[in-house]
């Protein structure tokens, strides 16, 4: 299959077999997939994201799984977030924290507490037995331009590890691709922590928008993604300001 974006590029677009959904333990899914092999992947992604593609390793997809949509592409456009009532709270309760953005590099001390997420996260689901080769694949991969956004508690040492939000840098904006933390510190709300981090990173810089993936609807750990407004999701034409529960209505 071929995609038309810029008249002069003709992108290879795949369409993968049926494999267990990554959410739904009871579905198949399928994605569409640009072509792994094309040398233009790290030119071409930025243009992938405003499609509503996502990157994992070096694969570039979109999901598109037969008689389901669940799946909506969600984006949050910086200039115009104000942060709620919970989402105050959250950076009052850090505001002890640091954050740094590093070249994406692993460290051991990283590596240790991916381990340590994923065995409290994902236990006997197949992450939790990722090593530093699959730690490289899926948060790094070959042509990203990847950041690492460390979360520090600092201390007379020089600070601890709490979290790590991998990041992807375009002229998009920030693509938000993962993000693990500390099992033992989960009530300080890390994961959203991070996001409003990563949205003030894209407001310093005079980035667009943060990608945020897919909001996936009625899945309990996705709902957080709706409560960052305003928020604009992909219809397969064109980005629109949302209100995921009204889209959930129409699924």
């Amino acid at each position: 299959m071929a995609l038309h974006g810029d008249p002069n590029q003709e992108l290879r677009l795949f369409q993968t077999g049926e494999h267990p959904c990554g959410y739904w333990p009871d579905r198949q899914a399928r994605d569409l997939v640009l072509d792994p092999q094309d040398e233009r992947l790290a030119t071409l992604y930025p243009m992938a994201l405003s499609w509503g593609f996502r990157r994992s390793g070096d694969l570039v997809y979109r999901p598109h799984c037969q008689g389901c949509r669940a799946c909506v592409p969600v984006r949050i456009p910086v200039a115009r977030f104000a942060p709620d009532r919970s989402q105050r709270r959250c950076l009052a309760a850090n505001a002890d924290l640091e954050c740094r953005i590093l070249p994406a590099e692993r460290t051991e001390e990283q590596f240790a507490l991916y381990q340590r997420y994923l065995q409290h996260r994902h236990a006997k689901g197949g992450m939790d037995e990722h090593g530093t080769h699959e730690f490289d694949q899926f948060l790094i991969g070959s042509w990203a331009h990847g950041r690492f956004m460390e979360i520090r508690l600092p201390t007379a040492q020089g600070g601890r590890l709490l979290a790590v939000a991998v990041t992807d840098v375009t002229e998009q904006g920030l693509s938000a691709v993962y993000t693990f933390f500390d099992p033992d510190e989960v009530k300080r709300g890390l994961g959203t922590f991070g996001i409003l981090q990563q949205i003030a990173w894209a407001q310093r810089v005079g980035l667009p928008h943060l990608y945020l993936g897919y909001w996936i609807h009625g899945h309990r750990k996705m709902d957080y993604k709706r409560r960052f407004k305003p928020l604009e999701h992909y219809n397969g034409r064109h980005w629109i300001q949302t209100n995921l529960m009204d889209e959930a209505l129409a699924l």
